[in-house]
């Protein structure tokens, strides 16, 4: 249940009009009363006899009867009551129940005092109630509205448990802004996808995602074809922007803008400058703390990507709350800067992920930045690296990101479910459903070819892996070894044994660093980890099988040639 107070109006006539009226796309069906301040008052919808002027008089009575200098400027207090597509009808006793609650806990009428305002309570749709009241009691004195907002909602937590509704999460005021039902019906009649407010702010998040300062900024919301504006001091100091569609056009024929921080509370200019303020003057590169070249190409970004997730597993799980809130909040750049540079195959998914974790990435905690220059350099990576390809060595690797940031994000929800920040968790939880679909997509070429490539190995390599196994991992061997993947990660452990490590040891690392238990896959989930730690290509499709020489090595496991590195970290 949703219910969701509109801005003060100063005619109460004007409202009626709407609300009786036909709609301005014809969905009111049928509107009439279902509950009122006195249980008797004038229904336009059902009586004949009755007009929605008498019913404008007698609701604005009240107010008439205060001296015109005390009179509130806009009197009309506005709330509308929605029920989600899920849930059942209610009836009209039982809207009508809702309306009563909903006034009494907003302050506007209590059945106790018996002085409220009057109000009432319109229907025109099966899922939704209108409630019109003017802000006057009938002692003369004003109600108290102060809190309303929060009081409504929760008395629609205690009504959807009562009336066995959908439990929705109770916010707590750093949610985006929700399109309005105008803005939505535009873009049902333009054929589009989102409203204009949901495809600016992802637009805007996806400029700002490992941008280095404003120039590269507002660049990058060129480059995109947003029309801006900038708010520019008598200085010359920059103070502020708006952004919007060339063909979202307002009645007059000209463009519809939006402030930064009207799209998101973080996309304020002052709240987009924190994210620079720790890293460094406008325009300077990010500092590569890794010591290895910045990555050049898509595989190579999305390598960085997966090793800065794995790393902020840690902070999230176990580092104070601001940099936790910062490294969230930095895995929303990264999510964005993935869908942005994504192939075809996992585009979809991958934007839905980041669209749901822009809710997660907020919340009162702030972030400490600074610390998460890591993840912001990952994704300045992905943007510079270009569009990945959804095959080879690409594909790969964006499977092996996708892997790492489901662990990352699942560590968001658990955070977020801790700090109790209901909205933030379910988000996370909704962003990770669509990362696993992408998952899939994206590595079921490059595991499939793993897979093959296990099975042609031959018996003395299959077993001497299995041994590893179990020397590393006694507790999980056997169910790793019941599992589809393992000749997956049998192929792989055959290639870092070639390559000149350990088997066993990689194993043991691999599995110390992070639990496993909760993972759909434990073989998959070894195979990118031991890929990624031990510097192996992430694809194995266009190489030389090297079955054939491991099965040849007169080196066992764990005895290596001079000069070669028993383990490697990544």
């Amino acid at each position: 249940m949703i219910p969701r107070k509109h801005k003060r109006g100063k005619r109460t006539l004007g409202i009626l009009y709407y609300l009786y009226g036909p709609g301005k796309f014809e969905e009111h069906v049928d509107p009439h009363l279902v509950a009122s301040w006195d249980h008797c008052a004038p229904d336009p919808g059902r009586d004949d006899a009755a007009t929605l002027k008498q019913l404008q008089q007698l609701l604005d009575q009240p107010v008439e009867n205060i001296d015109q200098a005390e009179r509130p400027k806009r009197h009309v207090w506005h709330l509308s009551v929605r029920n989600g597509p899920d849930d059942r009808i209610l009836s009209e006793e039982e809207w009508g129940d809702v309306a009563r609650r909903m006034v009494a806990a907003a302050g506007i009428d209590d059945p106790e005092e018996g002085a409220g305002c009057r109000w009432v309570a319109v229907r025109h749709a099966d899922d939704h109630i209108h409630i019109v009241a003017t802000v006057a009691r009938e002692d003369g004195y004003r109600p108290y509205l102060n809190n309303d907002a929060n009081r409504v909602q929760d008395e629609a937590r205690l009504l959807e448990a009562e009336l066995g509704l959908r439990r929705l999460n109770t916010g707590d005021g750093t949610a985006a802004k929700r399109p309005t039902s105008a803005e939505r019906h535009k873009a049902e009649r333009q054929g589009r996808e989102r409203t204009a407010r949901e495809e600016l702010r992802e637009t805007v998040r996806r400029a700002v995602a490992g941008a280095a300062g404003e120039t590269e900024f507002f660049n990058r919301l060129a480059a995109a074809g947003l029309l801006i504006r900038k708010r520019v001091a008598p200085s010359g100091d920059l103070l502020g922007y708006k952004v919007g569609l060339p063909d979202d056009l307002n009645k007059d024929g000209e463009p519809v803008f939006y402030p930064g921080a009207r799209l998101a509370p973080d996309l304020s200019l002052p709240r987009i400058r924190e994210r620079w303020s720790a890293d460094h003057p406008d325009e300077a590169p990010l500092p590569d703390t890794s010591g290895r070249a910045a990555p050049d190409n898509p595989s190579a970004a999305r390598r960085r990507t997966a090793s800065a997730a794995w790393t902020a597993i840690t902070s999230v799980e176990y580092g104070d709350d601001a940099v936790a809130a910062a490294h969230v909040a930095a895995t929303g750049e990264v999510l964005d800067a993935l869908a942005k540079t994504s192939a075809a195959h996992t585009r979809r998914e991958l934007r839905d992920a980041a669209f749901a974790f822009e809710r997660a990435s907020r919340s009162h905690i702030r972030a400490e930045r600074g610390h998460d220059r890591a993840l912001r350099q990952a994704a300045r990576d992905l943007v510079h690296g270009g569009p990945a390809l959804g095959r080879g060595e690409d594909g790969a690797t964006t499977a092996m990101a996708i892997d790492m940031l489901v662990f990352l994000i699942s560590a968001a929800v658990h955070w977020h479910a801790k700090k109790g920040h209901a909205q933030q968790a379910e988000a996370a939880r909704k962003a990770a459903e669509h990362l696993r679909s992408a998952y899939q997509a994206a590595a079921a070429h490059p595991l499939g070819t793993l897979y093959q490539r296990g099975r042609r190995l031959g018996s003395p390599v299959v077993q001497r892996q299995a041994s590893a196994l179990r020397e590393a991992l006694p507790e999980l061997a056997e169910q790793i070894l019941a599992e589809p993947g393992w000749y997956s990660l049998a192929a792989t452990l055959a290639d870092a044994e070639a390559a000149g490590h350990d088997p066993a040891s990689l194993l043991a690392d691999a599995a110390g660093r992070r639990e496993l238990g909760t993972a759909d896959s434990v073989a998959d989930v070894l195979v990118w980890r031991l890929r990624r730690t031990a510097g192996l290509p992430a694809d194995t499709s266009d190489t030389v099988n090297d079955a054939h020489a491991a099965e040849r090595s007169p080196h066992p496991a764990g005895q290596r040639t001079p000069g070669r590195s028993g383990h490697r970290r990544g």
